[in-house]
């Protein structure tokens, strides 16, 4: 940012820059706001630099992954008390992009405020994106990008046929890579005392053993 901003001080033609630059962003804010006005509870999209992003459905690996992360971390954020998760259609409003996560949770803090009827929400503190071939260039590019940039404390990638997750953690304003496995123990920097075993992402019989033990700590 500070290079690119070093690069336009100099150039001698800033001030018409400047303006095209305010022009762009008054034409994507009417857009979005159309994008807003014409998308229903059915649709599947999102609007990313000023383009409509329409997604088609998502195959069964995708949800079978989505229901089994997602039932144990609502299970334990609700049983803890700790805030509130929500799956696919929440759709996160960030400055100038509007997505719709696979999984987000915000902490109690923020969602004490959430109103019946809502439809656009702040930035979460944790999302998850699960790939799929037509949607990875964003979830690895802008996506990352732009969580990072709104402080979105913790970033997972699920790749479904490596059967691989990959944790991100903020670090000055950066994701830095903390995990990356096929096996073994992820454990939550933002959802304070989660922590499952990778195989009950992928699989039914690990799912139901991680339920199984979060019980028991109860």
């Amino acid at each position: 940012m500070e290079d690119l901003i070093s690069i336009l001080k100099k150039r001698p033609d800033l001030a018409g820059i400047t303006q095209t630059l305010q022009d762009l962003l008054k034409e994507e804010a009417r857009l979005r706001e159309e994008f807003y006005n014409t998308i229903t509870e059915d649709d599947k999209a999102e609007f990313i630099n000023g383009e409509i992003i329409m997604h088609s459905p998502v195959k069964l690996e995708h949800v079978e992954i989505s229901g089994s992360l997602q039932m144990l971390l609502r299970y334990f954020v609700k049983l803890n008390d700790l805030g509130s998760i929500y799956t696919e259609k929440a759709m996160v409003h960030l400055s100038r992009n509007s997505y719709e996560p696979d999984i987000v949770f915000f902490r109690k803090e923020v969602a004490k405020d959430f109103k019946t009827g809502q439809m656009l929400f702040p930035a979460p503190d944790f999302i998850v994106e699960i790939l799929s071939p037509s949607t990875e260039k964003n979830d690895r590019g802008i996506k990352f990008e732009d969580y990072a940039l709104h402080s979105i404390t913790e970033y997972w990638i699920i790749d479904p046929p490596a059967q691989t997750v990959e944790q991100y953690l903020l670090h000055n304003n950066e994701y830095k890579l903390e995990f990356k496995g096929t096996n073994g123990v992820i454990t939550s920097k933002a959802i304070k005392g989660f922590a499952c075993n990778v195989n009950a992402i992928f699989n039914d019989a690990g799912n139901m053993d991680a339920m199984r033990q979060l019980l028991k700590r109860q």
